[in-house]
């Protein structure tokens, strides 16, 4: 769990599109086996720490021939941003995908000093 210890909680949220490989012949859309996309999100404004974050896919565009094999994350979490991470495997074949995210945590206060 994490416990948020202030008055202010920023959230932070977005849309992204990752990737849109179909018309291009990228490898989302014509390969095979591990593959993975990643996209650096920058929040508004800074955390105090790292906020929590969730991410969520809006839209994919995937090919009915195969196994849907999708998942999508967060990494790199830090005050300022964070990693969209995309992965999929096998013979899936996606030509598109967008993802939603949001961030809640702890935010700064004008009031608050910066002793150090």
């Amino acid at each position: 769990m994490k416990r948020i210890d202030t008055k202010l909680i920023g959230i932070d949220q977005g849309e992204t599109v990752l990737f849109s490989e179909h018309e291009t012949g990228g490898a989302m859309w014509t390969g095979e086996g591990e593959r993975a996309r990643r996209h650096s999100v920058r929040f508004v404004e800074r955390y105090r720490t790292p906020p929590a974050v969730h991410c969520a896919l809006s839209m994919w565009d995937i090919d009915n021939g195969t196994n849907a094999r999708v998942e999508v994350g967060a990494e790199q979490i830090t005050q300022s941003g964070f990693d969209v991470v995309f992965r999929t495997w096998g013979d899936t074949r996606i030509a598109r995908a967008r993802v939603r995210w949001m961030a809640i945590g702890e935010v700064f206060h004008e009031d608050d000093w910066d002793l150090y």
